[in-house]
C-alpha cells in the first residue's frame, strides 16, 4: 500500500517505524518544521523526521498544512492512503479526501474518551488502569470519525509518559 504518513513526536515515530517494517511504500513523510531546542536555540528535527531520514525518506516539512501551496505538494505523492499520528495541525476534508481510502487516525488513546492533544498525560493524572491504541476514520472533526479498531494497554503503576 502506498501511504503518505504524517506525524511528529516519538509515538508517531514508533507507528511510521511499524509501517516500513510491515512492508508499505512511504511516499512521503509530513512532520512539523525543525524546532530550536535548548539555550543554543539549535534547530532540532522531530523524531518523525529522524525515522523518515534513516529510510532515505522524502520529508516535507510545511507550516501551515492548509495553505494551498503545501496541498499542492501533497498531491504530487501518490497515496492510497493517508496515516496520521499525533501530526500536530488540522487537517481539511479536502485533505483528507485526497487519498483514494482516505485517511486514518492513530490515536493514543481508547476513543471517545480522551480526544484531544494529550491523550497519554490525561490517562496517567486521571489515574487509569487501562488505555490504548485507537485506529480511527478520520473527518473534518477532531477525533470525530468512525472508530475501526481499538487494542487496550494496562497501566502498571510504574508508568510514565515516556514508558506509556
Amino acid at each position: 500500500m502506498k501511504i503518505v504518513f504524517m506525524g511528529t513526536p516519538d509515538f508517531a515515530a514508533s507507528a511510521l517505524e511499524a509501517l516500513i517494517q510491515a512492508g508499505h511504500e512511504i511516499t512521503l513523510v509530513v512532520t512539523q518544521p525543525d524546532k530550536p531546542k535548548g539555550r543554543s536555540k539549535e534547530l532540532m528535527p522531530s523524531p518523525v523526521k529522524v525515522c523518515a531520514l534513516k529510510y532515505d525518506l522524502p520529508v516535507f516539512q510545511p507550516v501551515r498544512i492548509k495553505r494551498p501551496e503545501a496541498m499542492e505538494e501533497l498531491r504530487k505523492y501518490e497515496a492510497d492512503i493517508f496515516v496520521v499520528a499525533a501530526f500536530g495541525q488540522i487537517l481539511s476534508q479536502e485533505i483528507l479526501d485526497m487519498p483514494r481510502l482516505g485517511s486514518v487516525n492513530i490515536h493514543a488513546s481508547l476513543l471517545p474518551k480522551y480526544r484531544g492533544a494529550s491523550p497519554i498525560q490525561s490517562v496517567i493524572i486521571d489515574g487509569e488502569e487501562k488505555t490504548g491504541v485507537t485506529i480511527m476514520q478520520m473527518d473534518a472533526g477532531i477525533d470525530t470519525g468512525d472508530m475501526l479498531y481499538k487494542k487496550e494497554v494496562v497501566i502498571e503503576n510504574t508508568d510514565n509518559f515516556e514508558t506509556l
